[in-house]
């Protein structure tokens, strides 16, 4: 071994060589493996001596040399890694593959020796080479003030070296006579990034994952928006541990949650990535030239925190380092050039392939650990799908909501969460904030309410304010229904609160529609009461309601058009809402005008009962409040409650309210509407038992309307003479009697959706035996009724529909109509009705003809279907016409 009196001194490079796998190679070799040791070390001294190197000592394969001059050690590395890979090895897979690994820096020595951690770095260098590379660290690259002849470096981006804080850029010398293609380094990780770890398991979003990962490969800068709590940061850095490989420089996480001061931004982000301040030099022109020659991916969470700041720094870095991208999280968008803005949707709440949503997997998961371990029950999945609903599928309020599981059962906190006719636990955010918070990494994220109030605060007075309003709201709304609530133009405020992610903007066919996630709803309600605005507010919303309601019953011209339950049930939760203030702190003379006009859809949804409750909340509150109410439209109330109780077979109660309808009816003096009335009074009287006077009490409303020219308005009193006059036999006359009513009927296009005269002119030809003419009425009503949404009349035109099969001989269509029908009749809570006996019959003569257990396997197939699937296949039936023993088209005898 040379002698080591000359030791350099000061800036100085070292280098660390060894054989990759020189344990096999050796054990491949046997007794052969000594001649190739010897030869490779011979073969390295004549080159790294020659160039100046100092031999320090060699142990074993290892070899470690110092050198004064870093150009001087690549070049004799270089050199030695030539001659290796020339020299005539006996065996060709005897070939020591040596690694190299060199590293520059300030190192003095004492006794023959080097006491500094340089070495320890360059030995770590050396460590992550792969066999025949030579790894440099930057140090050394900027050191080296030439390479060799047609040499270059190959920037390999960031690496944590074993041991070492912080990462090291490492370099690889690409030369002539020299492999190129090598794995990734052998450092701790081989794609360098700092992406944190989190304790819980990340789960669902696997199509958000997607979708992220492939506008981040379109665009530069997305930025991925939402609520606080929405998930945004656990989804980033989902997305970027997936892209790692991608990004040779690294993937980079800032948290700027903790940055207070926005002159901290930049540093804050310079101090990630290892960089240093410079004297006199903004850290801004040091981070553009530190990442100008790298590709790099920057995950910058919680931008909003620091928005001012982290705006102009963006626009800076993206300009500067066409190689690097970025993915932000925020609350609202950052507003730069070239911005992918890229709005979080909540946790799924649809059932997935195993039958549970992201949502109630999220919750079941969380439980089982806040539990301490104790396994979900089957049992309980339910209450944690109505949980999970109820927060709209938010990750955070679903996390808080898993710690309040330790004392509550799923059944008892879905009860908290979930407010049906009471406003007074209508915040979740109080059932999972309730007895302290959970562990956070910000405290704006300890709770939901600090979430939320985080965000509050920073908005402008006229986005706050009209926050605080949409609470009124219970589900998406329109353009239109913001107006209603303000005086001056929504639109600025309500773009501020879309951008800052507390109110969703969700685009449709009709336009776009606006929303707050219940956890929000329910903290700008509190806000609401809080600032004194309540009243006024659902005064306002309960307006609108009764405004869209006028809309759906009327035309452009204001004129009345055939009304379309469908058109209702998308503001079923409004409409309630409205109600549940009415009933409470708002007037009930507008509560009563909203029942009034759900009147058929309460029945035809099989809701007559709440419709009843409402009804009786509302009186309630007339007698505290003493608001006066024209009979006229006591009238239609107390016909209205009529109706609802004779659906629900209150039948005492349905007479008490017809002659409470009566009695209004009288006093307002309006004859139309008397007769309406009076012809529902018929309906109570067949109801108790006494169809007689029912039928005498319809011809005197119908004799009674004609004569005060408001025969249309008795069209109910007709229909239900024609069912007496049916029950009793008397077909002709009630033949005569609906055809006759046609021109009635189109006067009432309010009611022209039922097409009752069809239905009734389909049972009476059934009676008959007349089977073309029953089919074609019958399948009339029945489409008009599924097409404007009368769900309960649509049941009895298909058992009608059944009926005509058991005549015309299909007695298995009949049997599945049967059951499909009467499972829904059950479902929608309606009673047996007038034709009762008849459908008993029927379904009788079909299981005489199909026998039992036939009959009760199409029974059964029946009620597996939906409402829509069933009416289908009745319109499906054949017309008789059709059949092979039709006559109508048979031929004629000869002449």
């Amino acid at each position: 071994m040379p002698q080591r009196s000359h030791l350099p001194r000061g800036q100085v490079t070292f280098l660390f060589t060894d054989i990759e796998g020189s344990t096999r190679l050796a054990q491949m070799l046997g007794d052969g493996y000594r001649p190739v040791l010897h030869e490779h070390r011979r073969v390295l001294r004549a080159a790294l001596a020659t160039a100046g190197g100092v031999e320090l000592f060699t142990e074993g394969d290892s070899y470690f040399f110092v050198f004064a001059e870093a150009a001087h050690a690549l070049r004799a590395c270089a050199q030695a890694q030539r001659a290796l890979a020339q020299h005539p090895w006996d065996d060709p897979k005897a070939q020591p593959r040596v690694r190299m690994g060199l590293h520059t820096g300030t190192a003095h020595p004492h006794g023959g020796e080097y006491a500094s951690p340089e070495v320890h770095r360059a030995a770590r260098v050396a460590a992550a080479a792969h066999g025949g590379q030579i790894l440099l660290s930057a140090s050394t690259a900027q050191a080296a003030c030439t390479l060799p002849e047609e040499g270059w470096l190959l920037d390999l981006g960031l690496h944590r070296l074993r041991g070492f804080d912080g990462r090291e850029r490492l370099y690889q010398l690409v030369a002539p006579g020299l492999e190129q293609h090598f794995p990734r380094p052998r450092t701790e990780q081989a794609a360098p990034h700092n992406l944190p770890s989190h304790l819980t398991s990340f789960v669902g979003r696997r199509s958000e994952q997607a979708e992220l990962g492939a506008l981040l490969g379109a665009h530069r800068l997305v930025t991925v928006v939402g609520a606080g709590g929405a998930g945004k940061t656990r989804l980033a850095v989902a997305v970027a541990g997936e892209l790692v490989e991608s990004y040779p420089d690294g993937v980079w996480s800032v948290d700027l949650a903790t940055v207070t001061d926005p002159g901290l931004v930049a540093f804050t982000v310079a101090t990630v990535l290892g960089l240093r301040p410079e004297p006199g030099r903004p850290v801004t022109e040091t981070l553009v030239d530190f990442l100008s020659s790298r590709r790099m991916l920057l995950l910058l969470d919680t931008c909003e925190a620091q928005l001012s700041a982290v705006v102009p720094l963006l626009a800076r870095l993206l300009t500067g380092a066409a190689e690097v991208s970025v993915l932000a999280t925020s609350r609202e968008p950052l507003g730069l050039a070239g911005e992918l803005v890229w709005r979080i949707p909540p946790l799924s709440l649809t059932e997935g392939e195993d039958g549970t949503s992201d949502a109630v997997t999220l919750l079941a998961q969380r439980t089982v650990a806040a539990r301490g371990g104790r396994p979900v029950e089957a049992a309980e999945l339910a209450g944690l799908a109505r949980v999970a609903a109820r927060l709209d599928g938010l990750p955070l309020a679903i996390e808080l909501a898993a710690a309040r599981l330790r004392v509550l059962s799923a059944g008892e906190l879905a009860g908290r969460l979930h407010a049906e006719l009471t406003a007074d636990e209508a915040d979740p955010l109080l059932a999972l904030d309730a007895g302290g918070h959970t562990a956070a990494a910000h405290p704006r994220h300890a709770t939901m309410q600090a979430t939320v109030t985080w965000s509050y605060r920073t908005l402008p007075e006229d986005a706050a304010r009209l926050l605080r309003w949409l609470s009124v709201f219970a589900g998406p709304v329109r353009l239109s229904g913001v107006e209603s609530l303000m005086d001056a133009d929504p639109l600025c405020p309500l773009t501020v609160l879309v951008d800052k992610s507390l109110v969703q903007a969700e685009p449709g066919p009709h336009g776009t529609t606006y929303r707050m996630l219940d956890p929000i709803r329910g903290y700008a309600a509190r806000r609401l009461t809080e600032q004194g605005e309540e009243a006024a507010a659902r005064d306002r919303h309960v307006a609108w309601a009764l405004s869209e309601l006028r809309e759906m019953h009327h035309g452009a011209d204001g004129q009345p058009v055939t009304l379309s339950l469908y058109s209702i049930d998308p503001f079923a939760a409004e409409l309630r809402a409205a109600l549940r203030w009415c009933g409470t702190g708002g007037s009930a003379r507008d509560g009563l005008r909203l029942s009034c006009r759900l009147d058929q859809w309460w029945r035809e949804r099989g809701l007559a009962r709440e419709g009843r409750l409402w009804l009786f909340r509302l009186y309630a509150r007339l007698s505290e409040t003493g608001e006066a109410v024209p009979d006229a439209e006591l009238a239609r109330v107390y016909h209205a409650h009529s109706g609802h109780a004779a659906v629900d077979g209150e039948f005492a109660e349905e007479l008490r309210f017809s002659r409470r309808a009566e009695a209004s009816a009288r006093r307002a003096g309006d004859p139309g509407l008397l007769a309406r009335v009076l012809a529902g009074r018929s309906g109570a009287l067949r109801d108790a038992g006494q169809p007689a006077d029912a039928e005498t009490a319809c011809r005197e409303v119908i004799e009674w309307a004609e004569r005060h020219d408001v025969a249309a308005d008795a069209l109910f009193a007709v229909c239900n003479l024609a069912e007496l006059l049916w029950l009793r036999g008397a077909l002709d006359e009630a033949a005569d009697l609906l055809a006759a009513s046609r021109q009635l009927e189109q006067l009432r296009p309010a009611e022209r959706g039922r097409r009752t005269l069809d239905l009734l002119l389909g049972m009476v030809a059934l009676r008959r035996g007349d089977l073309v003419a029953a089919h074609e009425h019958l399948t009339v009503a029945l489409r008009s009724r599924m097409a404007y949404g009368f769900h309960g009349r649509a049941c009895v035109a298909i058992k009608a529909m059944a009926a005509r099969c058991v005549q015309g001989g299909d007695a298995r269509t009949a049997a599945t109509l049967f059951g499909a029908a009467e499972f829904t009749t059950v479902k929608l809570h309606c009673g047996p009705g007038i034709f009762a006996a008849y459908w008993t019959a029927q379904q009788d003569a079909a299981r005489k003809a199909l026998g039992d257990a036939a009959f009760d396997e199409a029974y059964a197939e029946g009620a597996r279907l939906s409402l829509g699937e069933t009416a289908s296949l009745a319109l499906a039936v054949e017309h008789p016409d059709l059949s092979a023993d039709s006559s109508r088209f048979a031929e004629l005898p000869a002449a």
